[in-house]
């Protein structure tokens, strides 16, 4: 259940960019290292910023650090994002903003609230069905489902479609950072639901609804076909992987911190805190990166214009400067000032729905579940960039 801690004194032996790396072993020890000793490192082809406060100076300046060229090293590294300014999450300035106010109704509380009574109904019914059948793997039978349903009402998408969603949407993700079948699969998958959205968008354009695709293809958002398509694209990647690693590596901390749940099931007003605990905890984007749009300093380094930066989020979130004992688990952690949902113009849009589907989950779990025990080998997501658990064996008493 544990992974192995790399030795922080080998970090110049380390490949940051390798994902199987990242699945293997744990580099929280890497992470203290850097912040305490080199907290804005050069590698070869990128700078790695580890420290809560350098990245939040960084994502609160998009005029001197850019997403418009990509916002992770996958894209960044191979010089150039295809969504570059029509989609949201690498965009910047007047074309975000657009961006941002067209799309913030469709995660407000009036279109929230239903999707939210949903959340509840699929948790509960999906532990029942785990409950009873003696276990299983959390990820695929609850963690993948909750959230893919809640997005998927969000956009509008059919139920009798959401399977084959959801399936397109993790085989996108695999192969981040790998060059070879694992990646063509990943491209494959990408084109699929590119092509699903364009004949979901045409429907909406000839019968709108109150979703957010009919958001974007409405006359007054004056998007192109191919921003509308990236958009969609865009938010089921992360309304879907953001809430599910959370979900799965949430479970895994409970039952690994059995003080902790006991807490937890103790206290509903515990639920809250747990929330944001488990969002600091999983961090479930590793990185998020920027380019340098001008020469710049940073933490005392220079940053060259066209230098590219991962910002470790997974390394600020656990900065001791920030967070009292940040290795301890605790579900009442107060105050959390975590950076899993970014901070300033690019702060996440669904990060009300990942809080609601958290919550869901904790909430059912206390009612329904008296114990958690891992039963079999605990898998991680080799990726540098997407950070969680692959598979959960679980059963529930």
């Amino acid at each position: 259940m544990t992974r192995p801690q790399p030795d922080p004194a080998g970090i110049d032996d380390l490949d940051l960019l390798d994902p199987h790396l990242h699945a293997t072993h744990d580099l929280t020890p890497v992470w203290a290292r850097l912040r305490a000793h080199d907290p804005v490192r050069r590698h070869d082809r990128f700078w790695s910023v580890t420290r809560h406060a350098d990245v939040l100076r960084v994502v609160r300046d998009p005029d001197t650090f850019t997403s418009l060229q990509g916002n992770m090293l996958r894209t960044l590294l191979r010089g150039h994002d295809p969504g570059s300014g029509r989609m949201i999450v690498v965009t910047d300035g007047p074309r975000h903003a657009v961006l941002r106010r067209l799309l913030t109704p469709g995660f407000g509380p009036r279109t929230l609230g239903p999707i939210t009574h949903s959340i509840t109904e699929a948790t509960r019914d999906l532990l029942a069905a785990l409950v009873r059948e003696g276990g299983g793997d959390f990820v695929t039978r609850v963690a993948a489902q909750v959230p893919l349903r809640a997005i998927c009402e969000l956009l509008g998408v059919p139920a009798k479609d959401r399977q084959r969603v959801l399936e397109l949407t993790g085989q996108a993700m695999l192969g981040e950072g790998d060059t070879g079948p694992a990646d063509m699969s990943a491209r494959i998958a990408q084109s699929e639901i590119l092509l699903y959205y364009t004949r979901l968008a045409a429907e909406r354009r000839s019968a709108p609804g109150d979703d957010v695709i009919s958001l974007l293809v409405s006359a007054d958002a004056g998007l192109t076909e191919e921003e509308v398509l990236l958009n969609c694209y865009n938010l089921i990647i992360g309304g879907d992987e953001t809430a599910r690693l959370a979900m799965a590596g949430g479970l895994l901390a409970l039952a690994t911190y059995e003080k902790e749940w006991e807490r937890l099931r103790a206290d509903p007003g515990l639920v809250g805190t747990a929330t944001e605990e488990i969002l600091r905890w999983t961090t479930p984007a590793a990185h998020v990166g920027r380019v340098a749009a001008r020469d710049t300093e940073l933490a005392g380094r220079h940053i060259a214009a066209g230098d590219v930066v991962a910002l470790w989020t997974v390394s600020a979130n656990r900065d001791e400067a920030v967070f009292d004992e940040p290795g301890r688990f605790d579900v009442g952690r107060r105050p959390n000032r975590h950076l899993t949902f970014g901070y300033g113009p690019h702060f996440c849009l669904g990060a009300q729905l990942a809080r609601a589907e958290i919550g869901a989950l904790l909430t059912e779990l206390r009612a329904t579940v008296s114990a958690v025990e891992v039963t079999g080998p605990v898998t991680w997501l080799p990726s540098n960039f997407i950070n969680g658990v692959a598979a959960l064996p679980i059963s529930l008493a």
